[in-house]
């Protein structure tokens, strides 16, 4: 079996998808129309720097992710057995079985930047060296409870994610601890998939109740509860998603539950490829 996996913000690179927007021409215009830019600009020339900005960047990666799941699909013929996405890629995940079209996707993508771009004050961190229960014993020892764990990446690899102080705070913390290898803060202006996000959730729930959904023709697997969609609570758990941690590792490992499982990242750079690589080291042991 194969699981196709979608990378999320912190994959976006100047030059991604050159190859792509002309064999895509008619939905690289659909996409123009809809953004109200080039976007084939902005993905290969990015002259203004806007492509790290939020608002920006996870329209850019909804879009190459699309084009390079088409081409895949179109090279092989075949479709993935499971497929999931980080954060920003679980709404390819839900485009590649069918849940919208591709307009309507970038529809949802473009307003969940807005929403999150427009959240400020906000920091994370990437804690390097790690796993879960060291992370929330540190937090919880040194009176951190104003930080919220974002994502579950990989066993040593956790995100945390709370007001930009509160991170600055920390960093002296978690760098005097002789496992931590690195502790790296992360170029965004919001606290993501964090209860700081309320604000932006709410907004995005009532953008979303507009909007129908298909039936899913292959299974997704949820970053919010690591297991695959229910068909009736699309509209919820994509909400729920915006102020909830992000269970990669758990969302790995059920999939290598399912029994032999081969993995393809499709999208810019190899980002989810090296965590899925030390999950597997993780189980294996």
């Amino acid at each position: 079996m194969i699981t196709y996996v979608f990378p999320g913000q912190g994959s976006q690179q100047k030059g991604m998808g050159s190859t792509l927007f002309d064999e895509f021409k008619e939905l690289t215009a659909q996409a123009n129309e809809i953004l109200g830019y080039s976007i084939k600009r902005l993905c290969i020339e990015d002259p203004y720097s806007y492509l790290s900005q939020t608002q920006f960047t996870q329209p850019a990666l909804y879009v190459v992710n699309a084009f390079s799941y088409l081409k895949r699909i179109q090279e092989l013929g075949r479709k993935p057995d499971f497929v999931a996405g980080h954060s920003l890629g679980e709404y390819n995940a839900l485009f590649a079985a069918g849940a919208f079209d591709f307009e309507t996707g970038l529809r949802l993508v473009k307003k969940r930047g807005e929403l999150m771009s427009a959240v400020t004050g906000g920091g994370m961190a990437a804690v390097i060296g790690l796993n879960e229960e060291q992370v929330a014993e540190v937090l919880q020892e040194n009176r951190l409870d104003t930080i919220d764990v974002a994502n579950f990446n990989a066993p040593d690899q956790i995100v945390i994610s709370g007001r930009k102080a509160d991170i600055d705070q920390a960093k002296p913390i978690f760098e005097a601890l002789q496992e931590v290898r690195l502790f790296i803060p992360l170029n965004v202006s919001g606290a993501f998939h964090s209860r700081y996000m309320s604000a932006a959730k709410l907004e995005f729930e009532q953008f979303i109740n507009g909007f129908q959904f298909n039936s899913l023709s292959i299974p997704v697997i949820s970053n919010v509860y690591a297991r695959p969609y229910e068909q009736e609570k699309i509209n919820t758990t994509l909400t729920e998603q915006i102020n909830k941690a992000v269970q990669w590792s758990e969302s790995i490992r059920f999939l290598m539950g399912r029994g032999e499982m081969k993995f393809e990242e499709i999208g810019p750079g190899t980002v989810l490829t090296g965590l899925i690589r030390r999950i597997k080291i993780n189980i294996d042991g």
